[in-house]
């Protein structure tokens, strides 16, 4: 038995980087845009002009979490603001915003991760890019 599966390509994720940085661009944001295919590997990884060297790594694994558990990083975020703290121990999670997955046809595909600026002009920047590669909305 096989399945149909829709996969992010190199060309997908040119095009999402392409539109997060325009909306970085626009705003003077220095940033790191990431993108990771389904399976949480590296695509394509972009650093701006200006942007710190440590939002690498952090945008690498928001993106990273987004797609592993299949949910922005914002949900995290909120968990352990209400108070949720074993949430902090659970692998594999960032509880920062700006890592979104992304979804075609109701599939998983791969996410974007943005770090370098506040974390949510980081996820304002990340589905900016979405949405020109994809035209959809938020998740």
């Amino acid at each position: 038995m096989t399945a149909h599966k829709l996969i992010l390509t190199l060309d997908d994720a040119k095009k999402i980087a392409a539109g997060a940085e325009a909306e970085a661009k626009r705003n003077g944001w220095p940033v790191v845009i990431a993108i990771v295919d389904d399976g949480g590997h590296l695509l394509h990884l972009q650093r701006l002009d200006g942007a710190q060297y440590g939002s690498i790594q952090v945008a690498i694994e928001k993106a990273r979490a987004a797609i592993a558990f299949r949910r922005p990083t914002k949900i995290w975020e909120e968990n352990i603001a209400a108070g949720h703290l074993r949430y902090l121990n659970l692998p594999g999670t960032l509880p920062i915003e700006g890592g979104l997955p992304v979804t075609v046809d109701n599939q998983f595909t791969g996410a974007v991760g943005v770090s370098g600026v506040r974390s949510h002009q980081d996820a304002q920047i990340a589905q900016a890019g979405i949405d020109v590669c994809y035209r959809i909305s938020k998740p």
